[in-house]
């Protein structure tokens, strides 16, 4: 088990010892604190972009839903007719190529996962590089229209300056103690959320039982708050390929049935527990964040189907283009890829998120006309 593996699961049952790593906690919040001053009052330059910069990001160590919601505000902006671009640091790629606009023919060993899905997902314009500025400066010369640059995970990059700032909070999770990296998952102190817009990422169980309460109770009120819930889609069969047939029917796996769930993203239990939400009996296999599987590792699942992430499906079908531009695929990859499933998921935003929304691009110049 590695180290990140043992303490995320300390974090997660909020274990004793945590207490012990305090004085480093300490520590990194002084660095930390110190870090963000000297930005704000000059002593370290940052860069302030041609045009306005919406920063999408969070205070907690582990998934928290923010690239759904990136690509949900992207749909969004899209239909509104705004010319949008989304930058990230590119976490799993290549740094030695960057910066590089993202195609959808990028591979996520060069420009990182999280940008191939969002691409591949909204075919927006995209640049990655762990320096912001040049992200920005690469996708401008290249895409000079823009009207605004979401930057994904950009939150604690003070070299950039920002217009909009939204964080996303895992509901669920909440903020565990409550204390800084050792001790707890926070990146920096629940102060961090004063003046920025939060958005509290709900479960679809948290959800459901809202919706009960203010249908059994007319008298509920109205809930008006920022809020988004991840909304499964109909599975998918993770590789079409019209060089084999599949020995295996290709229906997916029915409610009540077992399935392997493999998951490498921030925090894999929320995949399980949707999984088991929609009625499947769930074999949960947790691996890292940005974990890059190996097909012959993913052989060892054989019983059941298999059933992923679309971020993880990102690295899994870039393995399998890579091994088939090779050589055919044998008898035992066939019958795996015909178990290979990928469970989509849409981030749905409430009302007022998106009247936020439009409230903050009007006070950057930006007008969304309502259609």
């Amino acid at each position: 088990m590695s180290i990140e593996t043992t303490v995320t699961r300390a974090w997660q049952r909020q274990a004793a010892w945590l207490w012990l790593l305090l004085p480093i906690s300490w520590l990194y919040g002084l660095i930390t604190t110190i870090r963000r001053y000297a930005y704000k009052v000059g002593v370290l330059s940052s860069y302030r972009a041609p045009v306005p910069v919406m920063v999408i990001g969070n205070i907690s160590v582990g998934g928290s839903g923010k690239t759904p919601l990136i690509i949900a505000l992207v749909d969004y902006l899209q239909d509104q007719g705004i010319k949008v671009g989304v930058i990230s640091r590119g976490y799993g790629g290549d740094t030695s190529q960057m910066p590089t606009l993202v195609r959808d023919t990028s591979l996520p060993n060069v420009v990182g996962d999280e940008p191939c899905l969002i691409v591949n997902m909204t075919g927006v314009a995209m640049a990655v590089c762990p320096n912001r500025a040049q992200a920005i400066t690469t996708l401008l010369e290249a895409y000079p229209d823009l009207q605004l640059i979401i930057a994904d995970d950009g939150l604690q990059h003070y070299a950039l300056q920002r217009d909009i700032e939204w964080i996303v909070v895992d509901a669920a999770r909440g903020f565990g103690n409550k204390q800084l990296l050792p001790t707890g998952f926070l990146r920096e102190p629940m102060s961090r959320l004063e003046g920025a817009s939060v958005i509290y990422h709900k479960s679809l169980e948290a959800v459901a039982a809202q919706t009960r309460k203010r249908q059994k109770d007319s008298r509920q009120p109205q809930v008006n708050d920022q809020t988004m819930h991840l909304k499964a889609d109909d599975m998918q069969l993770l590789w079409q390929s019209a060089s084999f047939n599949n020995p295996i029917s290709s229906k997916p796996p029915k409610k009540g049935s077992k399935v392997h769930a493999v998951s490498g993203i921030g925090y894999p239990q929320r995949f399980f527990d949707t999984l088991n939400l929609l009625g499947f009996e769930v074999i949960g296999h947790p691996y890292p964040d940005h974990y890059d599987f190996s097909l012959a590792e993913l052989l060892q699942y054989s019983d059941y189907p298999v059933v992923v992430t679309t971020k993880d499906a990102v690295k899994i079908r870039a393995l399998l283009l890579k091994y088939t531009a090779e050589q055919a695929l044998t008898d035992e990859y066939i019958e795996l890829v015909s178990r290979l499933w990928v469970l989509p998921v849409t981030a749905v935003l409430s009302d007022s998120c998106y009247a936020r929304l439009e409230q903050q691009l009007k006070q950057v110049g930006i007008q969304i006309k309502k259609k």
